[in-house]
């Protein structure tokens, strides 16, 4: 059965829509595979010069067509590729989750040390947190991707958390955001209560990580001839 006008019409303005932004999106897959490898890279040979591995854990995710198209929509924009490219920077997304708050600076600045990688925006919710109590490290960066006839730049959000900044981060997301419930106020307290207690746990942690680790080469040094 031959198609009608007007099928055939409907169906190349959708190819027009899909093709461009099943395009731009594999773009941004191959953006979040190169800072991915990069991670890996940097895991690697970290985890030997600190003889642990300051990286836990890397998280990628690619934005929903829904996510974006209510972004735009808050922006006042219509759904198109240009749109999407250059006023949503955290289509492509990495979560780098890490041991101690210190590994996060530590990570951050060599990766934004590497000659390809340009910052856009950085916004440190760790020392400035949110007034809900969220903690993070966010960077927008601008990498290269090469692909068969062409280097094109592609922007990826980074954010940095601890274990429990993530565990935090996750859980008051599941709770806060339940639909068609409003989240009171002494709940909405006692949520920022725990990411403070999170928060002083992980400078708990971290100070008796120190404590080992200092205790640990003088004990090497005095075993050391002398």
């Amino acid at each position: 059965m031959r198609e009608n006008s007007k099928v055939k019409e409907l169906k190349g303005k959708i190819q027009e829509y899909t093709m461009p932004y099943r395009e731009l999106m594999a773009y941004y897959k191959c953006a979040i595979m190169e800072v991915e490898t990069k991670f890996k890279v940097l895991s690697e040979e970290l985890s030997l010069e600190y003889d642990r591995n300051p990286i836990e854990t890397v998280k990628t995710r690619l934005k929903s067509v829904d996510s974006i198209t209510d972004k735009l929509l808050s922006k006042g924009m219509t759904f198109t590729v240009d749109n999407i490219e250059n006023h949503i920077f955290d289509v492509a997304g990495i979560r780098v989750i890490c041991g101690f708050p210190s590994d996060i600076y530590t990570i951050s600045e060599a990766f934004l040390n590497q000659d390809d990688i340009k910052l856009i925006e950085r916004k440190d919710y760790i020392q400035n947190p949110k007034p809900n109590g969220y903690r993070s490290l966010h960077l927008i960066v601008e990498i290269p991707i090469f692909l068969h006839d062409q280097k094109r730049p592609m922007k990826v959000e980074v954010q940095f958390r601890t274990i429990s900044m993530d565990w935090w981060a996750s859980l008051e997301h599941k709770i806060r955001y339940k639909k068609d419930v409003e989240v009171p106020k002494e709940i909405a307290l006692e949520l920022f209560q725990c990411a403070e207690a999170a928060a002083a746990l992980d400078k708990r942690m971290e100070q008796i990580q120190k404590t080992v680790a200092k205790k640990s080469r003088t004990f090497g040094s005095e075993e050391s001839p002398g």
